[in-house]
């Protein structure tokens, strides 16, 4: 792990009294131990070649406990003197956390602290002056809606401030803190809604990011949002929102969007509406023996994770999503954005025990009917090793890929600037499991943290984080990700689907399963 150097009171950022042509003006350095943002003044720390400022546990709401739980975020209470924001603030509440399947120590938040008061944002930026109007990126943890922080090793952004990116990781309400819908919170609350308080935590981020990036050196008229898995359905639904509308410029959407239902046969996973989820909240109360939502709010934080099944989403509120979201695209509502979206080869992921070739052949039939025989035409099941592999790509495309696909596809023909990629490199394993180019395997590429990993990386390895790092940079700080010494990537269009393949070669490519992912587009459409 890389060591910082601690700054205290009287120290001020390590750089010369000219910068370049800038005029000699001590009211615009930015003093590590005295930045002032909404609520006060902050001190933070300084890596050991005193380059990169970094900033951790910033308060950027109230904490959302006792009255407000399950309330809209608010201001964040002054407080007086400076607050030292050297450490990483809590974890929003989750179960403990522990490695599984691909996802070693790394990949995960750490094991403390973890508390219901959890918003809070980091920020690393090389910046020596507040004028210096840098390019920022605000990124949104994934985690399925009911795991992550912005403190995981591998969203570090040292790196991308290295090459003069602000960088900002924040937390939000997850799981039943961030997701509760109730008839009651929706009369209680001024827009009369309730239930996407996660979402509603993002826009507040963003909207403390507007207010206050500049005190670090950031451009407030030029912030990329970015996210992976729920993270990037997070970004996709800000996109759609009304209520971020300003607060974003461009956006990169990895492995994840939420425009198509997860489920054949259901709405289980889709999008749902207010009234819905309100009687999943009703259900909730029952079986919490709750006689109204003053007692739930009396219920402590350990009490409501491990008593209550909750599944997280967020839904079709009437206020942070006025309508369905693919409804909000599709006739394009949605903010004025330039994105980057893509997915990775090995993204599916299959839990438990594979189906034999006859079993999974009998699933599909029943799942899909009459569609059945056409979808085992591009995911055939001959023997157990082909459907084995089938079996993971089809979860992969179902839940990320055809998903990304909608997005690419729907943005670019209405007009919109949009780079796609597929990221196909095999993480080495080293001493775990090969899951290849698995689900989140490129993000410490994207932001050039391959440092924070133990595996046994290779040239290869190396250069595809440069590179990768390299195009993220350019597109947050231009708006298109080509530079220098790059392969070209062209902006994606229906007609010819390129893409750029990143993986053990970086280049060009024409998207080859473009049939199975229009059979999945058409049949899981959610309108």
């Amino acid at each position: 792990m890389k060591k910082h150097l601690y700054l205290f009171a009287s120290v001020l950022v390590g750089f010369s009294a000219c910068q370049g042509n800038h005029p000699t003006n001590e009211d615009d350095r930015i003093m590590i131990d005295r930045v002032h943002v909404e609520g006060g003044y902050i001190s933070g720390i300084q890596t050991t070649d005193a380059e990169i400022n970094i900033f951790k546990g910033i308060p950027y709401a109230a904490a959302p406990v006792n009255d407000l739980r399950w309330k809209a975020p608010v201001p964040v209470t002054t407080w007086n003197g400076v607050k030292k924001c050297d450490a990483f603030a809590a974890s929003p509440i989750q179960t403990s956390p522990e490695p599984f399947y691909m996802w070693s120590e790394e990949f995960l938040i750490p094991k403390e602290p973890i508390d219901e008061d959890c918003l809070f944002l980091n920020v690393w930026t090389g910046a020596k002056k507040t004028n210096e109007k840098r390019p920022v990126l605000v990124w949104i943890h994934g985690g399925g809606f009911v795991s992550g922080s912005g403190s995981v090793p591998i969203y570090d952004g040292e790196a991308m401030a290295r090459k003069g990116v602000v960088f900002v990781s924040i937390n939000y309400r997850l799981g039943i803190f961030g997701f509760l819908a109730h008839p009651d919170l929706t009369a209680e609350s001024p827009q009369k809604a309730s239930g996407n308080y996660g979402l509603m935590d993002q826009i507040a981020a963003l909207k403390w990011v507007q207010d206050n990036i500049s005190a670090f050196g950031g451009d407030p008229e030029k912030i990329t949002i970015a996210g992976q898995s729920a993270g990037s359905a997070s970004v996709v639904y800000l996109i759609a929102s009304p209520r971020a509308k300003g607060l974003l410029h461009q956006a990169i959407a990895q492995s994840g969007a939420g425009l198509l239902k997860r489920d054949p046969d259901t709405d289980a996973v889709a999008l749902i509406s207010l009234k819905q989820a309100e009687q999943t909240g009703l259900q909730v109360t029952e079986a919490l023996h709750a006689s109204s939502i003053q007692e739930l709010r009396a219920i402590s934080a350990n009490d409501l994770l491990s008593k209550v099944r909750f599944h997280a989403q967020p839904i079709i509120d009437g206020y942070v999503l006025p309508e369905n979201a693919p409804k909000i695209y599709a006739e394009n509502q949605e903010n004025e954005v330039r994105l980057i979206t893509g997915w990775n080869e090995d993204d599916g992921i299959v839990l438990g025990e594979f189906d034999h070739a006859d079993a999974f052949k009998e699933k599909i039939m029943l799942q899909w009917g009459d569609r059945g025989q056409e979808l085992l035409n591009y995911y055939p099941a001959a023997n157990d090793e082909i459907a084995r592999i089938s079996q993971l790509k089809l979860q992969r495309d179902i839940v990320f890929g055809a998903q990304n696909y909608v997005l690419a596809n729907t943005m670019s023909d209405q007009g919109k600037e949009v780079y796609v990629y597929r990221f196909a490199r095999r993480i080495p394993p080293g001493k775990y499991q090969d899951y290849g180019a698995f689900h989140t395997a490129e993000v410490p590429y994207a932001y050039d943290n391959l440092a924070y990993l133990d595996r046994p990386f290779e040239t290869a390895d190396h250069h595809l984080a440069e590179v990768m790092s390299d195009y993220w940079v350019h597109f947050i700080t231009n708006g298109n990700p080509n530079g220098d010494g790059l392969p070209e990537w062209s902006p994606y269009k229906t007609n010819t689907r390129e893409i750029m393949y990143l993986g053990d070669q970086q280049k060009e490519v024409i998207l080859s399963d473009t049939l199975s992912l229009n059979f999945l587009s058409r049949n899981l459409m959610d309108q």
